[in-house]
């Protein structure tokens, strides 16, 4: 397999100055911002690429399950922003992130469809975590839209006598319809459209593309698990603090 060289991956910033050159040809104002993610992306790579190395060689399975819990953290705190507004959203994106990621991780192990071993477990957390985090964001800006946009609504069902759950049912399944739209759109033209990442990177590998496709079948599966269960429990942790002992809304 053909790993890119240091000075290879230097040459590739000349995509970064492309990227750049339209940018302020197109007066977008967005150059500074351009650079900072480049150079980040850069710095935070290489940071967790050494950090992944010490993992592999002393931490093993433990720390494989500690990384991708602090994967869970920093991606609810990133999916908790999308519901500025609502109380306690980033404690419902992390308990969500936390309940999808944990159970379909622990499921591949337990299973035996992945092995327990941390140069395993480290990416295949990696992914489910980012496809979760994605479910869970969208989960939460549905229910933040839900209470700037419907709030008349909601409070007329609750004034005709419905529950808290009841009275907000619509918005629920607006919000879970909306989280789980992208991987379920993706699933259903994986291969066709796109080779996905996990398939792209064992076929450059060098393995054979029918084997690269089990994996792939396999990530696809655990990615709709996992942002369902993430989306869900999002959701109903949101919806039960937006509204307060009598049935009320918080905010």
């Amino acid at each position: 397999m053909h790993v890119p060289s240091w000075p290879g991956v230097i040459a590739s910033l000349a995509l970064v100055a492309v990227a750049l050159g339209i940018v302020a040809r197109a007066r977008l104002r967005i150059s500074r911002e351009l650079v900072i993610a480049a150079v980040r992306a850069g710095v935070q790579l290489v940071a967790v690429g050494a950090l992944l190395l010490a993992i592999f060689e002393y931490a093993g399975l433990p720390g494989a399950f500690a990384w991708a819990a602090v994967m869970v953290v920093i991606a609810g705190q990133v999916a908790g922003r999308r519901g500025s507004g609502v109380p306690r959203s980033r404690v419902a994106a992390t308990a969500g992130l936390a309940a999808g990621g944990g159970t379909t991780l622990l499921a591949l192990v337990l299973l035996g469809v992945i092995p327990a071993q941390a140069r395993v477990v480290v990416p295949v957390a990696g992914m489910i975590i980012g496809g979760s985090m994605q479910a869970a964001g969208l989960a939460l800006r549905r229910v933040r839209d839900a209470v700037t946009s419907g709030r008349a609504a909601i409070e007329a069902r609750l004034s005709l006598g419905l529950t808290a759950r009841e009275a907000f049912a619509p918005h629920t399944r607006d919000a879970l319809h909306t989280a789980l739209l992208p991987v379920v759109d993706s699933t259903k033209v994986v291969g066709l459209i796109t080779l996905p990442g996990a398939m792209t990177g064992l076929i450059l590998g060098g393995v054979d593309p029918l084997t690269a496709i089990r994996y792939q079948i396999v990530v696809m599966y655990m990615l709709l698990a996992a942002a369902a269960v993430s989306a869900y429990v999002t959701t109903r942790l949101a919806e039960a603090a937006l509204f307060d002992e009598a049935h009320r809304l918080r905010c």
